[in-house]
């Protein structure tokens, strides 16, 4: 069967990251189907053009094609520039579209919004089955930054129509989150059944990182940093604490250190906080823990996140008020790595499931006093934060782990491709 792939935001496999994308694709591809994979020229994470050369140079190694499509680039996530990106790319997909064999069927993931709803009428008007991926939902992202009564409403309403118009078209719904299944099943009357598949990982490639020797970092400071966490072994003096991510304004590492700040001297001088990522708030982040025991390693290769990550004791999970109301990729990379989570994230969902499991405590979100509690009950009881933390790992290998989670889309995939048959 020919599927047809359209993922805007798609790191590629010889990228940085951990893309659901591309082990969709190989998953498809294993199971003798043709498969071709449309994504970006632009990558969103590098803020930079692709070259075709890569792709070709990586093309023997794929077993399924890539196709980039013209996107043009912009610098901020959230500004007029990127959306009249994201228009042009969707134009540029439509032209592409009238070039190809009228496939099987399309996975589309969403956003952008413009590309899923052309990509609908597409799929309606040439009898093409049409399966979305909800990564996030739009415009409800940006009106938390652009929080303005009425004002917002009015203008992200376009963004809405367009959202409803490619939730309303599926024929099946796959989504990373309960909540988002919801906002798409609220305008969808062609679906029986929606599926949540959260962002995992896999499982066997996780633990290989994990049981590397040495990370493979050129930086001579986190070479260092490296080193010494291995000299250490098993008699480390340090409670590791880890934060992965974008070190931008949804992630509330200010609690974090205003808790850090109030915890006893015995316990601040046995806790260290790593923190493994990238952002427009790195430079305040820095400068507001200079004088606490925290090391900022910068972005990461995915092989050396996992290996700094395992040999950490406890995760950190802190997002402002109003962000981030899913199961997001960390949430997978710390179950998987087997730490215990203190949690501020308001997501129901994933509250829910740190109680289920008794893999980590729960915060109120954006208070201080809870979080330092929390560090001082995992810091100073480590059975209990090893309790939990094999409770997380049972949490990851059930719910986060790939191989098996990601066969549900594959399958959903396939079976629409049977009905345009």
């Amino acid at each position: 069967m020919d599927i047809l792939m359209i993922t805007h935001f798609c790191v590629l496999p010889w990228e940085k990251g951990n893309s659901r994308f591309n082990h969709v694709a190989n998953n498809l591809s294993s199971m003798g189907h043709e498969v071709e994979n449309v994504t970006s020229s632009f990558s969103h994470d590098m803020k930079a053009q692709r070259s075709i050369q890569d792709v070709w140079a990586h093309s023997s190694e794929i077993p399924y094609k890539i196709t980039l499509i013209d996107e043009p680039s912009y610098n901020k996530n959230v500004s007029l520039k990127r959306l009249k990106s994201h228009k042009k790319f969707a134009k540029n997909i439509m032209q592409y579209l009238r070039t190809r064999k009228k496939p099987d069927v399309v996975y589309c993931s969403v956003p952008s919004l413009d590309v899923a709803s052309a990509v609908a009428e597409y799929c309606k008007n040439n009898g093409v089955k049409f399966v979305i991926d909800v990564q996030d939902l739009w415009p409800e992202a940006f009106m938390m930054v652009f929080n303005i009564p009425l004002l917002s409403t009015l203008l992200f309403s376009p963004m809405k129509r367009k959202a409803n118009k490619a939730y309303a078209a599926a024929d099946s719904v796959i989504a990373v989150s309960e909540t988002y299944v919801e906002r798409a099943m609220r305008v969808n009357n062609k679906c029986d059944e929606a599926h949540v598949v959260y962002l995992g990982t896999d499982k066997d490639r996780f633990d290989s990182f994990a049981a590397a020797a040495c990370p493979s970092t050129d930086s001579e400071n986190l070479k260092a940093l490296a080193e010494r966490i291995s000299a250490e072994g098993s008699a480390k003096s340090k409670i590791r604490l880890a934060y992965v991510g974008t070190l931008g304004s949804s992630y509330d590492l200010h609690t974090v250190f205003k808790a850090m700040r109030s915890l006893d001297k015995s316990v601040l001088e046995k806790t260290e906080f790593i923190v493994m990522g990238d952002g427009p708030k790195r430079t305040e982040f820095e400068s507001e823990a200079k004088d606490l025991p925290v090391i900022f390693t910068g972005n990461l290769a995915y092989c050396d996140m996992v290996w700094f990550l395992t040999r950490c004791d406890v995760a950190v999970n802190p997002i402002v008020k109003g962000a981030a109301q899913s199961i997001i990729n960390k949430h997978a990379d710390y179950a998987m790595a087997g730490l215990p989570v203190i949690n501020t994230q308001e997501s129901n969902e994933y509250r829910k499931l740190i109680d289920r499991y008794g893999c980590g405590i729960n915060c109120a979100c954006e208070n201080s006093e809870e979080v330092a509690e929390a560090i001082s009950e995992l810091v100073c009881d480590t059975e209990k934060a090893k309790r939990m933390g094999a409770a997380s790992r049972n949490m990851g290998e059930r719910l986060f782990d790939r191989k098996n989670a990601y066969r549900i889309i594959a399958d959903v995939v396939c079976e629409n491709s049977k009905e345009t048959k």
